[in-house]
């Protein structure tokens, strides 16, 4: 029989593994998100890398600032800028093949929020966060990096507008944070999560699921927005 110790370092190294993991595939998709929307908008290379880096690592940079995790490992390991400036390198010279693989960003935004969503609960989780704020540390990264690619893109960010996309994060932490304390393997809570969180906004952007909103006040168009503006 192993010592508790040795059994606890192990555990760690299973999850910190994990949490890596995880992290990366979702720095890929959300890079790939990142460099479509910058190549849809014609931005040129370096833009296009810049977005897919932003897009990729604010929502983790800003997870770890947070739980005090300093540096960032967004920052301190070279694999997160590799992986980021390698999907924006292959989306801006093979965008045609990338937009085919999916035909809208949104496919690689809601991959991307599932495993990033995941991997945030799992590191807060790891940092002695207490469930509730380890779900809504999960929920920040999951959207951080689309709230970057957005403000970056002079455009109001999805996760204010769009169908179910901070709640779909939160799902899937939620599904972390019950799995941990029913004590369910990691890696099958992770793949769970994931997909739940994949799978509310898919559905969600294929039948336009939308939170409520503030009814009464007309949307303003092109045309009243000038007239507001000339009376000013």
């Amino acid at each position: 029989m192993e010592p508790v110790g040795i059994t606890l370092v192990k555990k760690e190294l299973t999850v910190d593994h994990l949490v890596l993991i995880l992290d990366l595939l979702g720095t890929f998709v959300f890079a790939l998100s990142g460099a479509m929307a910058a190549v849809r908008r014609r931005l040129d290379l370096f833009g296009v890398l810049v977005l897919s880096f932003a897009a990729a690592t604010f929502g983790g940079i800003t997870r770890d600032l947070l739980i005090g995790a300093v540096p960032p490992a967004a920052i301190n390991d070279w694999r997160y800028l590799a992986v980021s400036l390698l999907a924006g390198i292959i989306t801006f010279f093979r965008h045609p093949t990338v937009n085919r693989l999916a035909t809208r960003v949104l496919i690689f935004d809601a991959a991307g929020l599932g495993l990033f969503a995941v991997a945030g609960t799992h590191k807060a989780l790891s940092y002695g966060l207490n469930p509730v704020m380890a779900a809504l540390f999960g929920m920040v990264t999951g959207i951080g990096g689309g709230v970057a690619r957005d403000v970056l893109l002079t455009e109001i960010p999805v996760v204010l507008r769009a169908e179910l996309y901070a709640l779909a994060a939160l799902a899937g932490a939620t599904v972390v944070v019950c799995g941990a304390a029913l004590q369910f393997p990691s890696a099958l809570v992770s793949v769970v999560g994931a997909a739940f969180c994949f799978g509310l906004r898919y559905m969600a952007i294929r039948n336009s699921w939308k939170l409520p909103v503030a009814g009464g006040l007309e949307e303003p168009t092109e045309e009243t927005q000038g007239t507001r503006d000339a009376k000013k």
